[in-house]
């Protein structure tokens, strides 16, 4: 083991033992929290660790009068762990703070188009990710995590900071040394053509439509429901199901 693997396993130790998340509190998000309650002992106490360490590192910043306690802090650290659990908390450096609003917020944005046109946009949002910056979230929508199937915000945000990690948020990930990126491309672009056809057409499909806007929120919304559906991910969409099973290293279903 190298002098730096050490160095950070002696400072996650530290980390741990000094602030530690309270049983009490873990139990209530596990509780909540149905992709972490379903894991085995040893990859919830890996969570926890991760978790632990997400508090530490992050500054969850409560606005517009929101007020939030140490378990509603240790349950929006266990939705967000819930996709690193097998890579790792360097999968979320280069950003620090996650802002959270009371409910769905309106950012008011500037655009110019080609045409040189000025348009003033002002959409209702449950959750953002910047580049290099914060994670935004609505807490009414951070509570509603898993009431509808496949749905879960802090995941959604969080798939894309991982997105993001490479450059820009385009659905294609920092994928693993043995992972295919013709392979990822081809599985992520056919699907997602496919979804696109049926619900022009008006068939149900089995992912948020919202998924259909661009190839980065199509990973996301997928990443969603490979932890809070993965049946119906892996039933639909299962060469979509194995790909995001190698990146995540995990297996839910």
């Amino acid at each position: 083991m190298g002098m730096f693997k050490r160095i950070r396993n002696w400072r996650v130790r530290r980390i741990v033992a000094r602030h530690p998340i309270p049983d009490p509190l873990w139990q209530a998000a596990l509780a909540q929290c149905a992709p972490a309650r379903q894991l085995g002992a040893s990859d919830q106490a890996a969570l926890r660790v991760t978790a632990t360490l997400f508090l530490r590192e992050k500054s969850i910043e409560p606005v517009q009068g929101l007020e939030l306690d140490d378990a509603d802090r240790v349950l929006l650290a266990t939705h967000a762990c819930v996709p690193i659990l097998k890579l790792g908390i360097d999968w979320f450096d280069g950003w620090h703070s996650v802002i959270v609003y009371p409910d769905v917020f309106v950012p008011h944005r500037t655009q110019v188009d080609d045409a040189g046109v000025v348009h003033r946009t002002s959409t209702p949002m449950a959750g953002e990710a910047w580049g290099r910056g914060p994670v935004i979230l609505s807490w009414a929508d951070v509570l509603r995590a898993g009431h509808r199937p496949g749905h879960n915000v802090v995941i959604h945000e969080m798939a894309h900071k991982l997105d993001l990690q490479n450059g820009a948020a385009n659905g294609f990930p920092p994928l693993h040394r043995r992972m295919d990126p013709r392979r990822w491309t081809q599985v992520f672009s056919d699907a997602w053509e496919h979804l696109r056809r049926e619900h022009h057409q008006g068939v149900p499909i089995p992912i948020d439509p919202y998924g259909l806007e661009n190839p980065a929120e199509f990973f996301a919304v997928a990443s969603e429901q490979f932890f809070e559906a993965p049946a119906t991910l892996r039933e639909h969409l299962p060469e979509v199901y194995r790909q995001l099973e190698l990146f995540y290293r995990q297996h839910p279903y």
